[in-house]
């Protein structure tokens, strides 16, 4: 783990952070912070605002109100922005007449970053041979690929990546968790947006929650979901309730008349007492909320701005009325 790496450089501070389109608050009041050497999966529902927020992060739309910083920095006043964050908001910002490696190249030329730079990283992203090609044949799983290289161009501290696992088959997915892993494990500090929940839930270490642009939930996973219990079934839950609570061990009614919660993670303890107190045990298993389960009792029948009027466009790209600030090159020359 580098000593840069783990500079109070690579915090990500959400603070207070508001955009309103016209009549629309797309983000509002946000508030929440990314740490070096974990995985922080950001998630809501589509039209929750979550990319807004990331363009906002990034210095491609102007906030309404509050604060977004990297390191205490705006993006617009980070030196040698390559260096120190990296990004990957779409998967179809590449011409599609250049090939993967020389779009990697122009990208590079613009940091002063060698082509060997390049190379190394198609190697590492797994497409070294397919980036010598148009990216105009891309599948969208090998675009996602080449745009997770180009966040990788300047070797920065944080990467902000939207979606990073659409368009992967199962085993691009598998290698993209191992990846992210060894980043974070390196110091780095990653925001990823994702709507694969059950891929979240094996991949990151914090998770920060949103809808109608207001935070609803932030926190670790584990936090999320809740202390562990364990489900059992046997032929008279009453007297098991009873057995546990001399063992000093609460318990609940379970989903059924044959089941019970009891409120341990200690599976081998529940067994015990259950053959203590001579109750046959037809099923005893860990159970925790899922995060699938908590985001839609958080986030359901909530969604005022999907399709809302004067609502900005599906990519929540920058408006005419709302230009990105002076100094934020086109897609070409920064690594958005």
């Amino acid at each position: 783990m580098s000593a840069h790496a783990l500079t109070p450089g690579s915090q990500i501070e959400i603070s207070g952070l508001t955009k309103r389109f016209g009549t629309l608050t797309a983000v509002d009041d946000l508030t929440f912070t990314v740490e070096p050497g974990r995985i922080t999966g950001f998630l809501g529902p589509n039209g929750a605002g979550k990319t807004t927020t990331l363009r906002m992060l990034l210095g491609l739309v102007r906030p309404t109100g509050g604060t977004a910083t990297i390191g205490g920095r705006r993006y617009a006043e980070i030196p040698h922005p390559l260096t120190v964050v990296g990004s990957a908001l779409e998967a179809t910002n590449f011409h599609p007449g250049r090939s993967g490696r020389d779009h990697l190249r122009v990208l590079a030329a613009t940091a002063g970053i060698p082509d060997a730079r390049v190379d190394a990283l198609l190697e590492l992203v797994g497409i070294p041979a397919a980036a010598r090609k148009r990216a105009g044949g891309y599948s969208l799983g090998m675009r996602q690929r080449l745009g997770l290289a180009a966040a990788l161009l300047g070797d920065p501290q944080v990467l902000v990546l939207d979606e990073p696992a659409n368009g992967l088959d199962p085993e691009g997915i598998r290698w993209l968790r191992g990846f992210l892993r060894h980043l974070a494990g390196q110091g780095k500090t990653l925001l990823v947006s994702s709507h694969m929940l059950a891929e979240v839930e094996q991949t990151v270490d914090d998770v920060v929650i949103i809808s109608n642009g207001r935070l609803v939930r932030f926190g670790t996973m584990a936090s999320l979901h809740g202390p562990a219990r364990a489900l059992v079934r046997t032929s008279d839950p009453a007297a098991l309730a009873g057995a546990l609570r001399v063992s000093a061990v609460g318990s609940q009614p379970g989903p059924d008349k044959d089941s019970l919660l009891a409120e341990t993670d200690d599976l081998r303890l529940v067994g015990d007492v259950a053959l203590r107190a001579g109750l046959p045990v037809w099923q005893l298993q860990s159970q925790s909320s899922d995060l699938e389960e908590l985001f839609f009792a958080l986030t359901e029948g909530q969604n005022r701005n999907l399709g809302a009027p004067g609502s900005p466009p599906p990519t929540d790209g920058t408006t005419p009325a709302d230009p990105a600030p002076t100094g934020i090159p086109a897609q070409d020359g920064r690594n958005h």
